[in-house]
């Protein structure tokens, strides 16, 4: 590819992991796309150098308005795609409500594939492509009270590698990378929607919630191996510029140990191992 046609759309920018890939791929001659949802966030996006634009994954016109303002901007066409807007929604699997699991599902699932959707013609039509998933250690690895970001994740994995025999033959490569702990405004985003949607009340689960929330009121990195938003750049990098790339990328120590523990564990081992890392327990 040469540097004009090196072209990248990007969800979720303001901050954390997609601010620090698109600035980095500026950085390193991309034409970079940088996309959020809120109007002030699209700003201070354009105020560090970056083309940015508005796109709500939970809204079909949103997404939609703003692939044909990239497309009008390329001149149709666009290099990659990464996806990576999202958020986790903490809480137990039997404290969700119809409306906090459709929530989880428009943001992390429904808005990627309608996305993703829109762009795999104009990717087919060029004959080339790059598509990199932004998942998660929990895409494959479920810890308890996180239910609905688990199960969003593994949605996605399932999605992504189905499309990924899908493409086969038509020039377009699509990956997944699975962080792990990564510094960011996750756990302050996870906080915002656990008391937006989940009851602590009556919930047999109060007392781990009492320890969750402090966990994610807590300042600075809350667990071990906790890497910057650099790592996940570098492992990007290698999905748009290797020629194969990887079908997953791990980037920190926990998605490394999880990766071989599931492989080499019985399920009822890995489940001691999972609840023990997640905050579960008897009750």
């Amino acid at each position: 590819m040469t540097d004009k046609n090196r072209t990248i759309l990007i969800t979720g920018c303001s901050s954390g992991i997609g601010l620090c890939v698109a600035l980095g791929l500026k950085q390193r001659g991309y034409r970079v796309f940088a996309t959020a949802r809120q109007q002030r966030d699209v700003e201070q996006l354009e105020q560090q150098g970056l083309e940015s634009l508005q796109l709500d994954l939970d809204d079909t016109s949103s997404i939609q308005q703003a692939v044909d303002q990239v497309l009008q901007r390329s001149n149709g066409k666009l290099f990659a795609l990464f996806n990576n807007g999202a958020y986790g929604l903490p809480g137990a699997v039997e404290d969700l409500d119809r409306d906090a699991i459709r929530a989880q599902f428009e943001t992390n699932v429904f808005g990627w594939l309608e996305l993703t959707n829109l762009i795999i013609p104009v990717m087919r039509k060029q004959g080339y492509g790059r598509i990199i998933q932004n998942s998660s250690v929990l895409g494959f690895a479920a810890m308890p009270y996180r239910g609905a970001y688990n199960a969003s994740k593994f949605a996605i994995e399932g999605f992504t590698d189905t499309l990924r025999h899908e493409l086969t033959g038509s020039g377009i490569q699509i990956s997944l990378v699975e962080p792990g702990p990564i510094t960011s405004r996750f756990r302050e985003n996870a906080y915002t929607a656990f008391q937006r949607y989940i009851s602590t009340k009556n919930s047999v689960h109060q007392q781990q919630y009492e320890s969750m929330i402090q966990r994610l009121q807590k300042p600075g990195p809350a667990a071990p191996f906790t890497l910057g938003p650099e790592a996940v750049l570098d492992k990007v990098i290698h999905a748009l510029e290797s020629k194969q790339a990887k079908i997953r990328y791990y980037v920190t120590v926990p998605t490394y140990l999880f990766g071989y523990l599931r492989r080499v564990l019985s399920y009822r081992m890995m489940d001691r191992i999972l609840l023990r890392a997640g905050g579960g327990g008897k009750r």
